[in-house]
């Protein structure tokens, strides 16, 4: 069956994107008022930012269409006199293979700026203003979308049957086919998004705040607004349409108006095999941050009489994850529509006349028909995907393990 992994590769030069971004480790921040005279008046603010949009999209149409005709059949021996007629077909083997690896997103961010940050106002003089602002800011946005519009339309027909031996005068009269053997094989793997934000080993720093040593009647200030956002839409559209056509004949052989000798119809097999495997639709993310600061200190401690001192710290982490799958998003459902015909029947001996050694006879293969249709999709996997497994599906398993790196090493061979 389909093999995951390899066909993920495979997606890499057929509608595919992959990004390995990271972030650059910024080093410690710190910030300090110390030091200044009496009635100074000493403020710092700081603002840091940081950034990442990942916007990946893939938009595919794809029509496959095919019609073959395997045919050895259709053949007459009409009208002749004296002598054996034989008709004797080869075997008429039709094999069609249709296999659609598209849209795939691979996306691996870091997410934290990092470093430790240090803020201090200390050893300032009497009745002094000292103040110190830091803001944080930390978004990640990656977006992940796939459009495929896929259709596949395949008509076949091996063909053995079909003949005909008419008004034929004087000898043995035999119509002998090959076998008709028709294998159609569907395989459509289609919409996959993968996302992995930080790890667990992500160190997002300490924060030591501390106000202290500061003359009387001072006034001292540490406000601290640390955000932490991280936006991840994964979403998956798509409209499937697989239609199949199958006809393997090796009947509608007619032995008709002779006069004279044995009458014999023999028919080979007519074998259809129709394998469809859809693999669609998957979505899967691991945000794991810790970019709000591991450890934090915050402290005021022997400052003057009558100062004022305040530390405020506000801390807000955000993470929203949406996956969503569609699957007949345009125009209607994900159809699969099989028609298959194996026939070695519908042949005829009729109206023959003559001495023979027996009656006439009929002798048909087998008739044998297997189809296979395998839907696997609308899968959403939020969480750890250090060793992620495809669960079981009809009979075929997947397994994979997901490293970025080991799939870039593989992509560029």
């Amino acid at each position: 069956m389909t093999n995951f992994k390899r066909q993920l590769i495979t997606a890499a030069a057929v509608g595919s994107m992959l990004l390995n971004l990271a972030l650059p480790a910024a080093a410690g921040t710190t910030i300090t008022i110390s030091g200044n005279g009496s009635d100074s008046e000493n403020e710092a603010e700081v603002k840091l930012e940081h950034e990442t949009n990942v916007t990946q999209e893939n938009n595919l149409d794809l029509e496959n269409e095919v019609e073959v005709e395997s045919n050895t059949g259709d053949n007459e021996a009409e009208g002749n006199v004296g002598g054996d007629i034989k008709i004797d077909t080869g075997d008429a083997k039709a094999t069609v293979n249709v296999s659609n690896t598209v849209n795939s997103n691979v996306a691996s961010v870091d997410c934290c700026p990092g470093g430790d940050v240090d803020v201090e106002i200390s050893g300032n003089g009497s009745d002094s203003e000292n103040e110190i602002e830091l803001e944080r800011e930390n978004e990640i946005e990656i977006n992940q979308v796939n459009y495929a519009d896929i259709d596949n339309d395949v008509e076949v027909e091996a063909d053995t049957g079909n003949n005909e031996a008419e008004d034929n005068v004087g000898g043995k009269i035999e119509i002998k086919t090959g076998k008709a053997d028709t294998s159609v094989t569907l395989s459509t793997t289609a919409n996959a998004n993968w996302a992995t934000v930080g790890s667990a080993s992500t160190n997002g720093g300490s924060l030591s705040a501390i106000i202290s040593g500061n003359g009387s009647d001072s006034e001292n200030e540490i406000a601290l607004e640390l955000e932490d956002e991280v936006e991840l839409d994964q979403e998956n559209n798509l409209d499937l349409e697989n239609e199949v056509e199958v006809e393997s004949n090796t009947g509608d052989n007619e032995a008709e108006d002779n006069v004279g000798g044995d009458i014999l119809i023999d028919t080979g097999d007519a074998l259809t095999d129709v394998t469809i495997d859809n693999l669609v639709n998957f979505n899967a993310a691991d945000v794991d941050c810790g970019c709000l600061l591991d450890d934090i200190l915050a402290k005021i401690f022997e400052n003057g009489e009558d100062s004022e001192n305040e530390i405020e710290l506000d801390l807000e982490g955000e993470t929203e994850v949406d996956q969503n799958n569609f699957c007949g998003w345009d125009d209607g459902d994900c159809d699969n529509e099989v028609e298959v015909e194996s026939e070695t029947g519908d042949n005829e001996v009729e109206d023959n006349v003559g001495a023979t050694d027996g009656d006439p006879t009929i002798e048909t293969g087998n008739a044998d028909t297997e189809v296979e249709v395998n839907n696997s999709g609308n899968s959403n996997v939020f969480g750890d995907l250090g060793d992620l497994d495809w669960p079981d599906f009809s009979g075929f398993h997947f397994s994979f393990t997901f490293d970025l790196q080991d799939l870039l090493d593989l992509l560029n061979g």
